[in-house]
């Protein structure tokens, strides 16, 4: 059979696929934003982004009730938005086979917090399974909708982000020929009012009894014995750095089951080796159910809570062998900034210099709270900032508002964006919002969303109308701007702000990574005329940078956007003129 190298993400697609999946709609979030990519390839499958974590969820759940094969995933945080169909989710129990996929993003590499999925699979009572490889994920996929039909309940697929992204050889096979069951009215099943969801508790406490069941035997808990002085119980990548590091110089309990937990499987398994050790990153659940149960073992006592692990680690954690010496220490810094010609730049340059209190969101923008720049006093969650802003502004005197705005992309308003504004209009707060509508979501690499009228396998949408839901919601002052025209960007800020109602500024200049944009000549820097200000520095823009006393610009990655040429006021930029 054909083999194929594939990241963990594409590895999870192509489970879909092979396993007959019919439906999948998900919102974009590093490090599962992958999946639903590659999953889209397939013409069988029907695959779409929705606005928000949450109505993907609840799409794939009547895609499942209709009788068709469904599918959502999201990183950990969006699993939060998320988390209201699906516990209710796991009342109602599927007809289709329903799988989620959450990705978590131990060291936090893209994300706001460090959550650890594992606990709502607990919460939810409902299975999940974790892949250690790019194999694993396409069999776990297709092991979770034969565990979804049988045991009536959706099914987590838990990733993390090194195994999101990890490549490894994946075996293909082909398609199942699964077709989507006939739907059946059963309002004791689907409808969750009290007196049915008391009785839908029954089922799924049976049902969680029957999963504890499967577990002691599943083949996806295995043992692999080596050397009996150690003995390792790990999932996912945390098995992947303790083989690595211990190689048959331990044994190991590998789960692929991550909830419900076996007992016997663990206490038979911790009989036969002299020390017992749990790796896991992030949170105690493994041990903590092991102690539950009297298995003694060694855990968090010696292992972070915080952070990735590494082979080289747990050696020393376990071992007590020095870690190597490295040079990395060294290397030099390379932060985080907005790229050349963002058109983000110009506005948070413009808010600094007025020195306004900035409500912040969740994306690429964020960036906008690093040096020089230092525009974003806050960040929560997708949509925190319009909401955030509305509660600073009437916990004080009117003159706050006067002097704080919120920040949100065009991506995160439709996701959790709208009805902030909604609270701001209803409640009458005199709150200002920029809207920073670069055309795309950007943060996540590019996917479309309902604004840029196209959808996710490119074919063309209705694009919806920033301006008219504003006004739709209520809010009668709505104002496009041009973000690299910082004079009209301040006048327009300061006219607004001054306003004794909600308003809406949009800041409208595409991403200036997308392929479509056309972008002017580099600019250059007459040396004669620069006196080394280094009043262009305050954007912040990565291409200019300063050389013997004077601005230099690297036009290798200069977009001619302008900026620097406004901010000099001796003339020192030339050219980006086409």
């Amino acid at each position: 059979m054909e083999k194929k190298m594939m990241i963990g993400n594409a590895a999870v697609a192509r489970g879909l696929y092979e396993a007959g999946c019919h439906f999948v709609s998900s919102y974009p979030g590093t490090p599962s934003t992958e999946i639903t990519e590659h999953v889209a390839k397939y013409e069988e499958v029907y695959a779409e982004w929705a606005p928000n974590e949450k109505v993907a969820v609840e799409a794939a759940i009547g895609a499942s009730i209709g009788g068709g094969r469904a599918f959502a995933a999201m990183k950990h945080v969006g699993l939060n938005v998320a988390a209201d169909p699906l516990f209710t989710a796991s009342y109602t129990g599927v007809n289709g086979g329903v799988v989620i996929a959450v990705a978590d993003d131990m060291g936090m590499h893209s994300s706001q917090n460090e959550q650890d999925s594992r606990h709502y699979a607990r919460a939810s009572k409902m299975p999940m399974l974790e892949p250690a490889d790019s194999q694993e994920c396409k069999d776990f996929a297709i092991l979770a909708y034969e565990m979804s039909e049988k045991y009536d309940t959706p099914v987590y697929l838990r990733l993390s982000t090194r195994v999101a992204h990890s490549q490894s050889t994946v075996t293909l096979g082909t398609r199942l020929d699964v077709a989507v069951k006939p739907y059946e009215k059963n309002i004791s099943k689907y409808v969750m009012m009290p007196a049915k969801a008391k009785a839908r508790h029954v089922v799924v406490e049976q049902r969680e009894l029957d999963l504890r069941a499967y577990a002691e035997t599943a083949e996806i808990n295995k043992v692999i014995m080596g050397d009996t002085k150690i003995g390792i119980i790990a999932s996912g990548i945390a098995f992947q750095y303790a083989r690595e590091a211990f190689g048959k110089n331990a044994s190991y309990l590998k789960l692929g089951m991550v909830y419900p937990l076996p007992v016997d499987l663990i206490r038979d398994f911790a009989s036969k080796v002299d020390k017992l050790y749990v790796i896991e990153e992030l949170d105690d659940i493994f041990e903590a159910h092991c102690l539950k149960h009297g298995i003694a073992v060694e855990g968090k006592a010696i292992f972070s809570k915080m952070g990735e692990y590494t082979p080289e680690m747990l050696r020393n954690k376990i071992l007590g062998e020095a870690l190597p010496e490295g040079n990395h220490e060294d290397a030099p810094v390379r932060p985080p900034v907005l790229c050349p010609g963002c058109p983000h730049r110009g506005i948070f340059y413009v808010l600094n210099k007025l020195k306004l209190v900035v409500s912040g969101d969740i994306g690429c923008y964020t960036l906008g709270a690093q040096p020089p720049l230092e525009a974003v006093d806050t960040t929560l969650c997708m949509g925190a900032s319009i909401s955030g802003l509305h509660g600073m502004n009437m916990v004080n005197d009117p003159e706050f508002a006067k002097k704080s705005v919120a920040v949100i992309g065009d991506s995160t308003f439709i996701h959790s964006g709208m009805t902030g504004l909604t609270n701001i209009v209803y409640n009458q707060s005199p709150s200002t919002v920029i809207i920073l509508d670069n055309s795309i979501t950007g943060m996540t690499g590019h996917q479309q969303n309902p604004a840029t009228g196209l959808t996710l396998k490119g074919r063309p949408a209705p694009i919806l109308d920033l301006e008219a839901v504003c006004r739709a919601i209520g809010v009668s002052r709505v104002t496009v701007v041009d973000p690299y025209d910082m004079k009209e960007c301040e006048r327009v800020l300061k006219e607004e702000l001054d306003a004794p109602e909600p308003s809406v500024i949009i800041a409208r200049r595409p991403c200036a990574l997308l392929k479509s944009v056309k972008h002017k000549p580099a600019l250059k820097v007459n040396a004669d005329k620069c006196v080394g200000c280094k009043m262009c520095l305050k954007i912040g823009c990565p291409a200019i940078s300063m050389v013997d006393g004077k601005a230099v610009v690297d036009t290798s990655i200069c977009v001619g956007c302008g900026l620097c040429a406004d901010m000099c006021k001796l003339g020192c930029f030339e050219g980006g003129e086409n």
